[in-house]
């Protein structure tokens, strides 16, 4: 087992203010089972001059959906039991269904619901009740992938196994957390606490950055089973050393959510209820991250060296990176590849088969992808090949190839012939989603696009659209309720025969491939 370099962890966490910069943030460790580093920095509430503190609580938004699992483990040995209450929760859903473990282990293929609520017309600082959540979910119809056939995040995945475990035992959910989960691993303060509008002990999130300052984030969230867990970095210590403590025992909640999974075709999966498995600098970590506007927050598990890192900030910077960060130094070891910049990557290109925009370009780190919602960087290996984190990237013949490993998912990207503008006039009106019940609305005036959603949710704001290529364009979507917001929707122009735009398929890497036909003019034509 490798020898901890104290002086270098607490270095390190000297660092983290600095380099994470914003409101407050909290980190700890947590080795062989004792907490060795514990911080708390700034403030919980920058007006009021509310301190941080390692006892305030914090929505570990994400972080909630292992222990979800493990709820859901430690009350049923077989969670398919659970199986045949799953119709009434999906009633519009064509067969097959997903099996209770395909919603664990978000191999669904059901769209994201947070991503969903842009389409139904919400404002991003809108109100999304738990009745909402609910009435979103069971209106799926289908979904972008065959359960069980490949990986994609999926929020409320998480959400209908709280309703199932909820339906089964006619208990209150943040009872039966409370009840099993925190009391058992002396979780003192833990609780749910599933509506944004009230965060626990005061605690302000906040958005923006040091360049145009920090303002305090809004949120109208009601959620549980994908996140609504609130926690003080003691209450997470507490949970890291629990894990520890049952560490040899192979029936323990962690140690059954962390084993091995895999995708109906046999092929191992990086991502099992609710927890990544990544290979970081040769070392087995089990982890998760989560965000809710104006939180961040990430935890690890090196179970080899009975490891753990928490960091939860009350503003949007990395808390994966700085968690990482934490390791290296504890361990004397570098998380992530030697940077290498990259130099003829600028391109656009597109995935028929996921229907979906991939933009690669020049970064002085290796090669900066666009295809999920946040942009990342792929260290180069070569000068046509990039890789890291369970994607590859290669340039071959024209076309552009990415494995993505964790998701069972094999890309080929043709290349994309740039437009720098396009009359969006003939996109101009209305369409309808029959899949949804959504509909939108395309409006084009003096050379610029704009597109706004209506849905269950009412009609959300003007969102601006740009050309791409010849009948490629993108909507973007920079915020929204959820944290990660979709980011940019591909939109793809559908033809009839005479060449006139019948209609449109529109996705993101959340939410794939949904049809919209065309119904009529825009307003006022």
């Amino acid at each position: 087992m490798t020898k901890l370099d104290l002086a270098a962890l607490d270095h390190a966490l000297n660092l983290l203010p600095g380099q994470h910069r914003g409101p407050a943030g909290v980190a700890g460790v947590v080795k062989d089972g004792q907490v060795i580093a514990r911080r708390a920095w700034g403030f919980a509430d920058m007006y009021r001059h509310l301190p941080m503190t390692t006892q305030t609580r914090l929505p570990i938004c994400s972080i909630s959906k292992h222990m979800t699992c493990a709820l859901l483990l430690d009350l049923f040995d077989d969670p398919e039991v659970l199986a045949p209450l799953l119709p009434d929760l999906l009633p519009n859903h064509a067969a097959p269904l997903p099996t209770v473990a395909h919603l664990c282990h978000n191999q669904s293929g059901l769209r994201d619901y947070w991503a969903l609520t842009v389409l139904h017309g919400a404002e991003p600082e809108g109100i999304f009740t738990e009745e909402d959540g609910l009435t979103l979910l069971t209106q799926a119809k289908g979904g972008h992938f065959p359960p069980g056939q490949h990986y994609a995040y999926c929020n409320g995945n998480f959400r209908l196994l709280a309703d199932l475990i909820r339906r089964a035992t006619g208990r209150d959910f943040g009872d039966l957390l409370r009840e099993r989960i925190f009391r058992p691993a002396n979780m003192a303060t833990a609780a749910l606490a599933p509506d944004t509008r009230k965060p626990l002990d005061d605690v302000v999130g906040y958005e923006g950055n040091d360049e145009v300052g920090f303002l305090p984030a809004k949120s109208g969230l009601h959620w549980f089973g994908d996140a609504g867990i609130s926690a003080s970095l003691d209450d997470m210590l507490a949970w890291e050393c629990h894990i520890d403590a049952t560490r040899d025992n192979p029936d323990s909640l962690y140690n059954r959510i962390s084993g091995p999974v895999s995708f109906t075709d046999g092929t191992p999966a990086a991502y099992g209820y609710g927890l990544r498995r990544d290979v970081l600098a040769g070392y087995g970590v089990t982890s998760h991250g989560g965000g809710l506007r104006g939180f961040c927050s990430f935890r690890l598990h090196v179970a080899a060296e009975r490891l753990s890192v928490v960091v939860i900030f009350n503003h949007e910077a990395s808390a994966m990176r700085a968690a990482w960060s934490l390791m290296g130094a504890a361990l004397g070891c570098r998380v992530g590849e030697p940077a290498l910049a990259a130099s003829g990557w600028n391109g656009l290109w597109f995935d028929d088969e996921q229907k979906l925009l991939v933009r690669t370009g020049d970064h002085p780190a290796g090669v900066r992808l666009h295809y999920a919602p946040s942009p990342t960087v792929l260290p180069l290996l070569s000068g046509d090949v990039a890789q890291g984190y369970g994607i590859e990237l290669c340039r071959e013949d024209g076309v552009l190839r990415m494995d993505r490993k964790a998701e069972n998912l094999r890309v080929v990207a043709r290349a994309v012939t740039p437009l720098d503008w396009a009359d969006g006039t003939e996109l101009a009106g209305h369409y309808q989603s029959d899949e949804l019940g959504t509909s939108l609305e395309i409006r084009f005036r003096d050379g610029a696009a704009y597109v706004t959603f209506t849905g269950m949710l009412g009609t959300g704001p003007m969102e601006r659209m740009y050309p791409l290529g010849r009948d490629l364009w993108t909507i973007t979507s920079r915020r929204a309720m959820d944290a990660a917001p979709p980011g940019e929707w591909t939109v793809l122009i559908e033809r009839d025969g005479e060449g006139g735009v019948r209609g449109l398929v529109i996705g993101c890497w959340l939410a794939r491939k949904i049809s919209y036909r065309r119904t009529g003019a825009p307003s006022g034509a």
